[in-house]
C-alpha cells in the first residue's frame, strides 16, 4: 500500500538533517551558529514555555490577508527595527528557506538563524536552530474579522533554550522580543498607511523549567557569538602576519 502525501506537501520544508543557507550574504553578515546546525524541536528547551499573541488591526486600508502576508513576506526584512538584520533570500519567503539573524538583545550581540518551516499564502511559520535564544515557533499571519478588517498576527510559542537565556528572559530579553515584533507590527501597518496600534496577549502554557536541558548551554549562540567577537582582532593580526 502507498502512502498518499498530504495535498499541501509544497507548503512544508522538507525534512534535513542540517541547515544550510542557499543564497549569498554581505560581507558584514556574521554565520556563526546556522551552517551545519540541527533545527531544535520544540520540547528541546530549558525554560517555561510561553505563548505570545502579537496583533495589529488595520482599520481603514482595503487590503485582503492574501496581499498582506504576500508584502509580508517580499519585503520581511524592512519592518525590523534598526541595527536587527535578516538576510534571507531576495525572492519572497518559501518553505525550506534558511535565513541568518545577526541582533543586539539584552545588550548582548547574537549571530543565529531560523528555517521557514511552513508558508502559504495566508501566513508563514519558522524553527530555531540549536542555540538559539529559544526553541519554539513564530508563525506570521493575517486574517478577516467580523467587522471586515483585516488584522495581522504572530504567535510565538517558545521557551528559553538553556538557562543563561531564560535568565535573560526573565529580566530584559523578553522585553527586547517584545518591542522588536510590536515595532515589525507597527511598521508592517504603516505600509499599508495605517497607525496601527498592535496589541500583546502572554500566556505561560508551561511553569517547568526542564532541568535536564541544562547541557544547552554549550550550543549557546550568544557565548559563541560574544568569543567570535573578542577574538576577531587575534583572527585579523594573524591574517595580516600570514599575509606579510
Amino acid at each position: 500500500m502507498t502512502t498518499q502525501e498530504p495535498t499541501n506537501a509544497e507548503n512544508w520544508a522538507k525534512p534535513v538533517d542540517s541547515l544550510h543557507i542557499a543564497h549569498d550574504l554581505p560581507d558584514h553578515a556574521i554565520n556563526l551558529n546556522v551552517e551545519g546546525k540541527r533545527v531544535a524541536s520544540m520540547t528541546s528547551g530549558f525554560g517555561k514555555m510561553w505563548q505570545k499573541t502579537y496583533r495589529v488591526r488595520l482599520d481603514g486600508a482595503r487590503v485582503a490577508p492574501q496581499q498582506v502576508v504576500k508584502v509580508w513576506k517580499e519585503h520581511f526584512p524592512e519592518f525590523w527595527q534598526k541595527g536587527q538584520h535578516f538576510f534571507g533570500p531576495m525572492a519572497s519567503i518559501s518553505p525550506g528557506d534558511v535565513a541568518l539573524i545577526n541582533v543586539k538583545t539584552g545588550g548582548v550581540k547574537l549571530s543565529t538563524g531560523i528555517l521557514v518551516l511552513y508558508a502559504d499564502d495566508v501566513s508563514f511559520s519558522f524553527m530555531t536552530p540549536e542555540g538559539h535564544m529559544f526553541t519554539g515557533m513564530i508563525t506570521f499571519s493575517a486574517r478577516e474579522l467580523e467587522d471586515g478588517v483585516t488584522q495581522a498576527e504572530i504567535v510565538a510559542l517558545v521557551r528559553a533554550q538553556d538557562p543563561i537565556y531564560e535568565l535573560g528572559m526573565m529580566t530584559m530579553g523578553s522585553g527586547a522580543e517584545d518591542r522588536q515584533w510590536l515595532h515589525v507590527l507597527r511598521s508592517l501597518a504603516a505600509h499599508f498607511g495605517v497607525e496601527g496600534k498592535p496589541t500583546l496577549e502572554k500566556i505561560c502554557v508551561d511553569r517547568k523549567r526542564q532541568w535536564k536541558r541544562f547541557g544547552n548551554v554549550r550550543r549557546s549562540a550568544a557565548i559563541r557569538t560574544v568569543f567570535y567577537s573578542v577574538t576577531r582582532p587575534l583572527r585579523r593580526k594573524e591574517k595580516t602576519r600570514a599575509s606579510a
